[in-house]
Parts: structure tokens; C-alpha cells; sequence
């Protein structure tokens, strides 16, 4: 099979990939054509079916599709121009290379979050995150195998750990260079902060968000998931939960970013910015991974906005020297 990242300019491809968007549209003639995006477990790529001939036949968004494209580049983008296309049919492809995941051991990640869990002191928030992310075998699988984003940073399989232990190694680091920080706080709420997502996404290969997703967001079912756990802990302090609670909240930052708060606490504005700093430190890396053009510079990425350029400081650039 040839993969998405694979692909370059002028390719000719017949193979298998996952619908995952399919729009009716109009050109400006008036013309009906589809608009597609499909994806495997390297990428995602636009795709245009400019003429529904006899060609193109029935299917739906969430099928798997064999299709016969030429790949071409607009606006420094790659896309697909489908010629002919139907339903792949079981047998024809293997889900595994659907679902793109972490190169990191899943389990061996989930076993460091533990350890951290368990080095908690304050027995109150232990019990809470005992009882989220210790003994709640469903949360822990979903938790476990779950992205992180829908397609801007840790968008794969294992991401959603991968990006929680990071971020929890980040707050664990900060809790002891700074004075005021409450450590269990801190590395609880790191821990915490994105456990929505394993309601707010709908599972590989689509990873899109589902009706509780989209109408309520993983901020609001993160502060559900942690109600619920919280109330069958006898006395659970009310301030300290509406500390927990307000980290979850304010985590994105900004109201323009989606925080109902902004942080008001230490804990909460650390957490903020480990979260930032992991999350774009990602997007810098994934676009280095992606990138096929000649040079040092990427190009402009969507997420981080800007235009980014590989440090490449083992390869200086030649310099043109004028002979006299």
C-alpha cells in the first residue's frame, strides 16, 4: 500500500484509504463535484471527484474506498484528483494501517503515569485520581489508546498519554523551581486536564468528535468525569475540589481560546503553559517529521502561525564566495 506521506506530485495511485469527510459541492459554473478528505495512518489528504461518471460509485463517509487518483500539488499542497472510486470490500485492507500511533510503548507510558499518581501525598487527591485513572478499567483503556487532538498535535493513537505524561513530567519539573506551588495540585490537574477527550473524540481511524463533543466540549465532560469520581469520596473538601476544577477549566488559557476562566491560581497558570509549551513543542516536531521539501525552511504551519524552519546546524548552509 502506499501511504499518504508517501506521496509526491504526479503520482498515480489505486489503493485503499478511509473516508473521512464527504461534501457535495458546486463549482461556480454550477457543476456538482465531491469534496473528500481521506486518511490513513500517515495523514489525511483533500481529494476532488470533479465528474461523477458511471466511474464513481456509491458510498458513504466512515467507509473504507478503493480509488484510482493522479496526485497533484495546489497552493503547496498535496491533493488527490479521483478518477474512479467504490467500496472496498472486507478482506481488502488491513485497519492497522489506519490507525496512526505513538511509537512510544503504551503500556510502559501508562506505568509512569501510575508511579507519578502514586507519589502523591495529599490523600484526598489521591483517592481521586485512585479512582479516575487506577481502578476505572474502562476510563484507563480509553485513556490509554485515545488521541490527544482531532488533527493538530498528537492526533494518533496513544497521543492522549503521550501528551498527559509530558505535560505531567513539565508541571512535576516546575513544582519544585518555583515557591507557592501545591505539587499534588499541580501534577493532578496536568494529569487531569484533557481526560474529556475520551468523550469529546470518537475512536480511530475516524477520531472525530462525537454529539457530546461537539455540543459540550472535553472541558465540560472533564469536570463531569471528575464530579462523578469526587462524590464517592466521603468529605472530598469543596475547595479543593473547585481548585482541581478550576485548573481543568482555565487550561486553554484565554476566553478567546476556549477557557470559560482564565487561571487564577498558580497551579492553573503553570498548567496553561506546560500544556501550550507541549502541545506546540509537538507541532513543531510533527511538521519536521512531515516535511518533504528541499532546504531548511517547512513552510507556514496552520497551528503554530508561522512559518517554520529546521534548525539543521549540522549542515550550515553553503555560502557563495565571489572569486577575484
Amino acid at each position: 500500500m502506499r501511504y499518504i506521506d508517501e506521496f509526491q506530485d504526479n503520482d498515480h495511485i489505486i489503493g485503499h484509504y478511509l473516508c473521512k469527510q464527504k461534501q457535495n459541492m458546486k463549482t461556480r459554473s454550477g457543476n456538482s463535484y465531491l469534496n473528500l478528505k481521506l486518511l490513513d495512518k500517515t495523514g489525511v489528504i483533500d481529494a476532488k471527484v470533479w465528474e461523477l461518471t458511471s466511474d464513481i460509485q456509491d458510498f458513504n463517509e466512515g467507509e473504507f474506498v478503493k480509488v484510482d487518483a493522479d496526485v497533484l500539488l495546489y497552493q503547496n499542497n498535496l491533493q488527490m484528483k479521483v478518477n474512479k472510486l467504490r467500496r472496498s470490500t472486507e478482506g481488502e485492507y488491513d485497519i492497522k494501517d489506519y490507525m496512526p500511533a505513538s511509537d512510544k510503548d503504551l503500556d510502559d507510558l501508562y506505568k509512569q503515569l501510575a508511579i507519578i499518581i502514586k507519589s502523591l501525598t495529599n490523600p484526598m487527591i489521591y483517592q481521586l485520581m485512585e479512582n479516575i485513572l487506577i481502578r476505572n478499567d474502562i476510563i484507563i483503556e480509553l485513556f490509554k489508546t485515545h488521541t490527544a487532538a482531532k488533527s493538530l498535535h498528537h492526533a494518533y493513537l496513544g497521543g492522549l498519554l503521550e501528551h498527559t505524561l509530558s505535560v505531567a513530567h513539565i508541571c512535576d519539573f516546575l513544582s519544585t523551581r518555583y515557591k507557592y506551588v501545591n505539587r499534588d495540585l499541580l501534577v493532578a490537574t496536568a494529569i487531569l486536564h484533557d481526560i474529556g477527550k475520551i468523550y469529546e473524540l470518537s475512536r480511530l481511524p475516524l477520531n472525530d468528535y462525537t454529539d457530546d463533543g461537539q455540543m459540550l466540549g472535553h472541558i465540560v465532560l472533564g469536570v463531569e468525569i471528575i464530579n462523578k469520581a469526587a462524590s464517592k469520596i466521603p468529605d472530598f473538601p469543596h475547595t479543593l475540589l473547585s481548585l482541581i476544577k478550576h485548573s481543568i477549566v482555565a487550561h486553554h488559557g484565554e476566553l478567546e481560546f476556549g477557557s470559560p476562566r482564565v487561571p487564577n491560581t498558580l497551579e492553573a497558570f503553570m498548567l496553561h503553559m506546560a500544556d501550550n509549551l507541549d502541545a506546540k513543542a509537538r507541532a513543531f516536531e510533527e511538521a519536521i517529521e512531515q516535511d518533504k521539501t528541499p532546504g531548511p525552511w517547512i513552510g507556514f504551519n496552520r497551528m503554530l502561525n508561522r512559518y517554520v524552519r529546521k534548525s539543521d546546524i549540522d549542515k550550515p548552509p553553503e555560502i557563495e564566495t565571489e572569486n577575484n
